[in-house]
């Protein structure tokens, strides 16, 4: 019997060896995570709405990018308005875009903004938990203390700018002392109000007004490569 012993340990052991070595071939491939393509940011410009218009929001979005490792190109979900009005939505290429984990938010223009009634019904994948900052942070939403759940955009529901004489873009993010700027909530959550890119107008323009608003002067960025 003592010889036997070893002789079933061996057979059982080739036996486990061959299981594994054939689960391991079923097995699927690894598909290596999706590069961060959007993100909310980290900071603000320490300015309010101010944010030297696009160009300097633009910048800040490829800054924070840069520091997290990305090389692509980065463009802010901002509108502006006037003569020469820019949509968010016409700034930010087509998509997909994924958050600094490798979720995805949407699949495109039309994913993320509910062009169609049944895309509106299944809504994007941008929630608290997926709009990450690109350290891959959750940043502070309506229950939170300190609550910095409003992003600047400038924008109606559908990512287009306003075309009414009110001021929805603190001068065309330009201005920390007159006007207001267009709110969307990351959160979907507060105020009745649940769209990530136009839920109200804020206070006024400065840091401040935008604190007491209920955010920080935080927007989102999208890569459009």
């Amino acid at each position: 019997m003592k010889k036997i012993e070893p002789v079933l340990a061996a057979i059982t052991l080739s036996i486990l060896g061959s299981f594994l070595a054939l689960a391991q071939q079923a097995a699927p491939p690894q598909t290596p995570p999706q590069p961060m393509s959007f993100f909310i940011t980290s900071t603000g410009s320490g300015h309010g709405a101010n944010l030297g218009g696009l160009a300097g929001a633009d910048r800040i979005c490829g800054a924070l990018a840069m520091t997290a490792g990305s090389t692509k190109i980065w463009r802010a979900y901002l509108s502006t308005q006037g003569p020469a009005a820019i949509n968010a939505r016409d700034r930010i290429g087509t998509g997909p875009w994924y958050n600094a984990k490798g979720e995805k938010i949407a699949s495109g223009l039309a994913d993320l903004h509910g062009d169609t009634v049944e895309l509106a019904r299944l809504g994007n994948n941008l929630v608290k938990i997926s709009a990450l900052t690109e350290k891959g942070e959750v940043v502070n939403g309506r229950g939170d203390t300190p609550n910095r759940h409003d992003m600047l955009t400038g924008s109606q529901t559908d990512g287009r700018a306003y075309t009414d004489s009110t001021d929805h873009t603190c001068g065309n993010w330009t201005s920390e002392t007159t006007g207001t700027a267009q709110l969307g909530h990351f959160d979907r959550s507060g105020g009745g109000n649940t769209s990530w890119n136009s839920a109200h107008p804020s206070r006024g323009c400065s840091q401040d007004n935008l604190v007491s608003t209920g955010g920080a002067g935080l927007f989102y960025c999208f890569a459009t490569n």
